[in-house]
């Protein structure tokens, strides 16, 4: 009889973590849409790289792209958890978030020092009109004269924050792309930061 309990009691552990595996197993991002055009877009630019100039780059410009697809797929394969936004800018940051599922991506605000639950995805950030900013860790500074809205691929983590010195807005992620309004179906609204400073922070998209 002691032996049998100990037999059902095994098997029901083995059978709960059967179940439990694929909520502790990390997550798979290659199925997504983000991979495919990523890859398609590597795999397009490899079929040339003999002969760089028909895609109208220099040299330079075609690795600096076959990089950034490149950095792009390793982020997404490699990645265990959604994208997240971290604002360190020391001002309210207004994202681009979807929760899979449940909510299509629309813009939300992210307080001060907070980072959005990795419940959620990231999809990107939205830079008002005069705001200084570098795009990436080898971009230069560019003063915006209009919004722009910036996004990237699943499983990045990106972080945004102030510049001390410049005030610049700074990240730590190159953006997969970058639109201007009427380039993309994400909602370009015409924020001034001080806009953006007034709205609440969205509680739900807090870790």
């Amino acid at each position: 009889m002691q032996f049998l309990k100990i037999v059902i009691v095994a098997f029901v552990l083995m059978v709960n973590l059967l179940i439990a595996q694929p909520s502790w197993a990390g997550k798979d991002f290659t199925k997504g849409a983000d991979y495919a055009e990523v890859t398609q877009a590597l795999n397009q630019l490899l079929t040339v790289k003999d002969t760089p100039e028909q895609t109208g780059y220099t040299p330079e410009q075609f690795q600096q792209r076959l990089a950034q697809l490149q950095f792009q797929k390793n982020i997404i394969e490699t990645a265990r958890k959604r994208a997240q936004c971290r604002n360190e800018t020391g001002k309210t940051l207004a994202v681009y978030a979807n929760k899979p599922k449940k909510s299509p991506t629309q813009l939300y605000f992210l307080g001060a020092g907070t980072i959005t639950d990795d419940d959620w995805d990231c999809d990107g950030i939205y830079l008002p009109a005069g705001s200084q900013v570098v795009l990436g860790p080898n971009a230069q500074p560019q003063q915006l004269t209009q919004a722009i809205a910036v996004k990237f691929v699943d499983g990045t983590q990106s972080i945004a924050r102030t510049n001390p010195a410049t005030g610049a807005i700074e990240l730590n992620v190159e953006p997969a792309k970058v639109f201007k309004a009427g380039e993309s179906s994400w909602l370009l609204p015409n924020f001034s930061q001080a806009d953006i400073d007034t709205q609440i922070p969205t509680p739900q998209l807090i870790d």
